[in-house]
């Protein structure tokens, strides 16, 4: 090989980006030890930017398109260089390529909740999380501010200064739109673009970058205040909340009635709610209740003054009207001892007179006609 096959083989002649990367923002081409030479040819393809660099001035900056590099189309680096009157040799000049084209699915999240206070709630702390797209618009700044003398740039290298612009900036929109926070979802859309216009105003103008899309995918509240919302729901999907006790009682007795296993435990629990039952089933309308338009007044205060035993355990104290409904639902056999201060000892609730009233049976029914 001759000196100048040789010479010719170091020397540039194609100056292209292939970007087969999705999170690349700037690259800069290796040209180590060689130069461009006079006429060499510049392909810079769609969604890309050529930017030339000498002796770290930004020079000359091509769009999309092919190009043949001679100071007709080198204006600044013929400056630069001194060329007054075209150049024939080669030269050295560093070229960077910005990608112009969107980059999707970035997200971004708060790393501390956002403290803000709820007309609702009080002082609360919010967490949110989204999606973005970023986009090269003025490869000189994006150059200039972030990318120095990296030889490439990646995405991941600025979301963290993404993130922090979002949060900050999502911070004060909500502290100024003093928005409830259960009304928080119907607003996404006015938020999320709210935001995007805020941010892209601290992010254009300085790091050259674009922010054609962002997207609030979520607001969260702190998990005990969801489930204090969780409860509230609940007890107004019930509704009446008496009937629904009720209902919860009655399944509660029946399990106790199906699990023979559970012993005196089980019994006691069962007597209990059984009388819980039938006393509010008389407070509030049930059995006996009087009918018509006027409420009849509350019963006096019951004072609990009998215990009752079954299989080995004490229960009560409960009023002589419970035991009574004990006796009459069945809940309370007959033989079961039953004792009140002042007596000597447990006695079987037959032996006493005030219990008589429930254990009468029912005189025969009158002849029929």
């Amino acid at each position: 090989m001759g000196f100048f096959d040789k010479l010719r083989a170091e020397l540039i002649d194609i100056i292209e980006w292939i970007d087969d990367s999705r999170h690349t923002l700037v690259w800069r081409f290796p040209r180590y030890q060689n130069e461009i030479k006079n006429g060499a040819q510049l392909i810079v393809r769609p969604g890309q930017m050529a930017i030339f660099v000498h002796r770290g001035k930004v020079a000359d900056i091509f769009e999309p398109g092919n190009y043949s590099l001679t100071t007709d189309n080198l204006p600044i680096l013929s400056t630069l260089q001194g060329w007054k009157y075209g150049f024939d040799s080669p030269f050295r000049s560093e070229v960077y390529f910005v990608s112009t084209r969107q980059i999707t699915d970035l997200k971004w999240g708060t790393p501390n909740p956002i403290m803000m206070r709820d007309p609702d709630f009080g002082p609360i702390r919010l967490r949110a999380f989204g999606t973005y797209a970023l986009k090269a618009t003025d490869p000189k700044a994006l150059l200039e501010e972030l990318v120095g003398t990296d030889g490439e740039f990646e995405v991941n290298e600025v979301t963290e200064l993404m993130r922090s612009i979002i949060t900050s900036t999502l911070a004060d929109i909500l502290g100024e739109a003093q928005i409830a926070a259960l009304d928080l979802a119907a607003q996404y859309s006015q938020l999320s673009e709210m935001l995007r216009q805020k941010v892209l105003e601290r992010i254009d103008d300085e790091y050259g970058l674009d922010l054609p899309q962002l997207f609030i995918v979520n607001i969260s509240l702190p998990e005990e205040v969801e489930k204090a919302i969780d409860t509230r729901s609940s007890m107004g999907v019930i509704g009446d909340m008496s009937k629904f006790q009720q209902f919860q009682m009655g399944k509660a007795m029946l399990s106790a009635a199906e699990n023979p296993s559970g012993g005196g435990a089980a019994e006691g629990m069962g007597l209990g709610m059984g009388f819980a039952m039938a006393n509010q089933m008389v407070n509030s309308g049930g059995f006996g209740a009087p009918q018509g338009g006027a409420a009849a007044p509350p019963p006096p205060p019951q004072v609990g003054n009998w215990h009752v035993a079954r299989n080995g355990q004490t229960m009560g104290p409960y009023s002589s009207q419970q035991v009574m409904q004990g006796i009459s639902s069945g809940q309370l056999p007959p033989g079961t001892f039953v004792w009140s201060q002042g007596m000597p000892n447990w006695v079987p609730f037959e032996q006493i007179r005030e219990f008589h009233a429930a254990t009468a049976a029912p005189p025969p029914p009158p002849p029929a006609n």
